[in-house]
């Protein structure tokens, strides 16, 4: 890999508002630690973890453009709500401006918002980061699926992808197609396994 991850850290620094860039360090934090638990690639869930909101920030315009550039397709209704096209523009910028090549790492910063069915560990990884990381505050049941993160990733999956689709659906917002796929997978995955 061509990179360092204090020279990632810094130029992140510079680019993401200060809200944004200690959630990032709280998902590159937790990335590790669920890692550890799981025993996936210390550096590899440091380093997705750390670049999964990297084009976060960036206005909706330049993150169409990124993907457009790039043939990441494109939804109707990521058209409608482009800023759902940071993790497909974050894999992008990865990929670009940070020198990595590692396909499972990219989609891991990919799908880190919607998932997919069938994710790898470190796509799970990254997702359950990103949700249960120390400085968010605002999801309901924080401190439950904090504990089931390092019991059973994939019941932590699905219950985040639950607690999304329930609080979309109650405040009226349109709901991502891949976010239901996703649900639908990991219930019948987890149903079968008892």
């Amino acid at each position: 890999m061509k990179y360092s991850i204090e020279n990632i850290q810094n130029k992140l620094r510079k680019k993401l508002k200060g809200s944004r860039y200690i959630h990032t360090l709280g998902v590159e934090y937790t990335s590790v630690c669920l890692a550890m638990k799981y025993e996936a690639d210390l550096e590899r869930a440091e380093l997705a973890g750390l670049l999964h909101d990297c084009a976060k920030e960036l206005p909706e315009k330049k993150l169409i453009k990124i993907c457009r550039d790039h043939g990441e397709k494109i939804s109707k209704m990521e058209f409608r709500q482009p800023f759902l096209l940071h993790g497909k523009a974050g894999a992008c910028l990865a990929r670009d401006k940070f020198g990595v090549e590692d396909e499972e790492l990219l989609d891991a910063i990919r799908y880190h918002t919607t998932g997919r069915p069938a994710m790898t560990l470190l796509e799970k990884i990254v997702f359950v980061a990103d949700y249960i990381e120390p400085n968010r505050k605002k999801a309901d049941n924080l401190t439950e699926l904090r504990r089931l993160a390092f019991e059973n990733l994939d019941e932590t999956v699905l219950q985040i992808l639950e607690q999304t689709l329930d609080y979309l659906e109650k405040t009226g917002k349109e709901i991502d197609r891949h976010t239901i796929m996703t649900r639908d997978y990991y219930k019948k995955l987890l149903r079968s396994s008892q």
